[in-house]
């Protein structure tokens, strides 16, 4: 692989308090990388510093081997598509994607021709080839998306940076435009680097994902490992798909969680000492209160509070001991759903070696 985008210990402080603290990270030629974090994370600060908007107080970034360290952002070659899209309101779709062809300080495309062209092509493949007349007040918030995508496809940056693209969206459409855009990227072979506060969009967009957590890449791997094996706890608990149990190490070699105590997943976890206990919401079985667990299960008890039905899952909550609210998620694919009792009491059990233990 060859490294397109070269991010070096970039700091960047605000009224001297840090939002990137020494980042490094690297993306290569035709990859998507998503970049996951709660809100202050830095992870839009970060893509504002790569496109030239904002300067780092420390580090350097090399885009296609070369520095960009005090490179305007207009003269850079990186594609910026921010979560409001920026148009203007007041011309057609075509002329909003022909704009920056038209009217950039360098070598603007005065061949109307060949302007007509370009911007047909990048209609065509954002699928608004029928669009190019309509006005911005004219079409919908996913079209709108497509629109902004065109307008910086058009001009052939070597990377496209996307600040949480599809926020704007509903949920349908937003479903819709993470094919889309991972369909236009495998097509045209630009690296996308793709901001987000939600996790499922970073695991379903990414062929990598970084994990930001105050202003420092807490893990970056392919979505699998970052899902099934978190780099720490915090970055489980940015997944939304763990229940985590602060606990100590018990005499007995069990972790202890108040009055419950649980196996480790494995003997050298019980030198870890106090810390997270994580059970993924999928991975834990609701049995009767007064059933026995199977062999070398762990478990606790909890009473039941309500169900969400998500289409695909539904998704139980519980209330355990100090009123701790745990989650358990059924994907209806595998099982039937099942109708518990609110108010009743049941056993969650899961498998040991299905946790994790973070120190």
């Amino acid at each position: 692989m060859t490294t397109i985008l070269d991010v070096k210990n970039v700091t960047k402080l605000y009224d001297g308090e840090v939002a990137l603290d020494g980042l490094s990270v690297e993306l290569q030629v035709n990859e998507y990388l998503s970049l996951l974090g709660p809100s202050g994370s830095g992870k839009s600060t970060l893509l504002r510093v790569i496109a030239g908007f904002e300067m780092s107080d420390a580090g350097d970034i090399h885009l296609a081997g070369e520095s960009v360290a005090g490179v305007p952002a207009h003269k850079r070659g990186i594609g910026f598509v921010s979560q409001g899209f920026a148009l203007f309101p007041h011309i057609s779709v075509f002329d909003n994607v022909a704009f920056g062809l038209r009217h950039r300080e360098d070598d603007p495309v005065r061949d109307e021709g060949d302007v007509a062209r370009r911007v047909n092509e990048m209609l065509d493949l954002v699928g608004l080839a029928d669009l190019g007349d309509r006005g911005i007040n004219q079409i919908s918030g996913g079209q709108k998306q497509r629109v902004a995508l065109a307008r910086t496809l058009v001009a052939d940056p070597k990377i496209i940076l996307l600040d949480e693209p599809l926020g704007a969206l509903d949920a349908n459409l937003r479903a819709r435009m993470r094919i889309e855009l991972r369909r236009i990227r495998q097509q045209l072979g630009i690296t996308f680097m793709h901001v987000t506060g939600n996790e499922q969009e970073a695991l379903a967009m990414g062929d990598r994902v970084a994990v930001l957590d105050n202003g420092r890449l807490a893990q970056v791997a392919d979505p699998d490992t970052v899902y099934n094996q978190p780099a720490s706890a915090r970055v489980a608990r940015f997944l939304n798909c763990y229940n985590m149990f602060e606990g100590r190490a018990g005499d007995d070699k069990q972790f202890c969680v108040g009055d419950a105590s649980f196996p480790y997943p494995s003997p050298q976890d019980a030198s870890i000492g106090p810390g997270t206990y994580c059970v993924r919401f999928d991975k834990i079985r609701v049995a009767p209160a007064t059933a026995a667990p199977r062999p070398g299960e762990a478990g606790v008890r909890a009473t039941f509070i309500t169900s969400e039905y998500s289409g695909p899952s539904i998704t139980y909550f519980f209330e355990g001991q100090g009123n701790k609210v745990l989650e358990v998620e059924y994907h209806l694919s595998h099982r039937q759903p099942e109708e518990f009792s609110p108010g009743s009491e049941y056993s969650l059990l899961w498998s040991p070696g299905d946790a994790l233990v973070y120190s």
